[in-house]
């Protein structure tokens, strides 16, 4: 077996460990399901509900994407402005990391006032939680470029723009990719702290209902949609990454 087979089936290996740790302690200690299920009950629950569970992750999912393309969209846009100035990154900048630092479950309340109870403040919370890492690493890729290339460029003929569209961006790519899987991560996390106490469908929704219900295993199994959801398109950039940027990993590839 070669070393990246062996990374591959790493995670795998982990995760069935953990998955048979966690039965063997829930069934060794006798922990009620109403407590703390285990897998078994977990996965009982995932086939009892399974056409509910979609119809929940489905909403949840389309929400999310809709947040997170808003995200991608204005995050792109600042950071393309906050890292092409000097001035714009001094003056916006600390701002938008006092915003970032906000608790963005208090806004979700305001959003249903502005909106109403449905999609539109799952849609915001998604992308108020998701676009301050895309705006950062992309304004990071800018205004790291060497100033040794750039004067060289310049000597060359190159103005401010032509630098910062022909080697800014190429630059920033690998920044952005990082940042896309950070963010896919926090608009779910949005989307469902915004459908617990805002909306009445969604995994968030089933979180609460299941909850209130006495259904943890239900619960646990909207919570493995969600992780597994989010992993799903954490790895799709990854490789779409591998496939755009992969001049930026020959050192790592190499080793």
């Amino acid at each position: 077996m070669t070393k990246k087979q062996k990374e591959a089936l790493a995670p795998w290996l982990l995760l069935i460990g953990v998955l048979l740790l966690w039965e063997l302690l829930c069934r060794g200690f006798n922990v009620s399901d109403f407590v703390f299920p285990s897998p078994s009950r977990i996965a009982t629950q995932l086939v009892e509900f399974r056409g509910v569970i979609a119809g929940h992750a489905w909403r949840t999912f389309w929400v999310t994407m809709a947040g997170f393309g808003l995200s991608i969209v204005v995050g792109t846009l600042l950071g393309f402005l906050i890292g092409s100035s000097r001035m714009a990154y001094a003056a916006m900048y600390p701002l938008m990391t006092a915003f970032n630092a906000l608790p963005k479950a208090a806004f979700v309340p305001i959003l249903v006032v502005w909106f109403g109870i449905g999609v539109g403040p799952a849609v915001l919370t998604a992308f108020l939680i998701s676009f301050f890492p895309i705006t950062v690493n992309i304004a990071t890729g800018l205004a790291t470029l060497e100033p040794e290339l750039e004067d060289v460029l310049r000597v060359l003929g190159a103005k401010r723009w032509d630098v910062l569209i022909k080697v800014g961006l190429p630059r920033s790519l690998p920044y952005f990719y990082g940042s896309l899987k950070v963010a896919i991560t926090l608009a779910f996390v949005g989307t469902t702290v915004s459908e617990m106490t805002a909306a009445n469908e969604g995994i968030g929704y089933l979180l609460i209902s299941a909850g209130s219900s006495m259904q943890m295993g239900l619960a646990f199994a909207g919570l493995v949609v969600i992780g597994v959801m989010a992993m799903a398109m954490y790895e799709l950039f990854a490789v779409v990454e591998k496939r755009t940027t992969a001049w930026a990993h020959r050192g790592s590839n190499a080793a």
